[in-house]
């Protein structure tokens, strides 16, 4: 079975975003989309690849260590 190819508009209702951004990831070549005609798709895999490399993981700070002033 085909991988499923959405809209830029579905990417950004995915994403929480406005269109702009992943009209703009796909100027920036920052995520794979592909052409079809003169419309542009882009692979769901290549979203959730989008978000895994941008996630960031929170710091577990074992232990808070505060200077001395003066």
């Amino acid at each position: 079975m085909a991988e499923r190819l959405l809209t830029v508009q579905q990417v950004a209702e995915l994403l929480g975003t406005t269109v702009r951004f992943p009209r703009r990831l796909i100027e920036e070549r920052r995520i794979t989309f592909v052409k079809v005609g003169r419309h542009v798709r882009i692979p769901e895999s290549a979203v959730a690849a989008y978000i895994d490399a941008n996630t960031v993981e929170p710091v577990r700070a074992s232990r808070l260590r505060l200077k001395a002033v003066a």
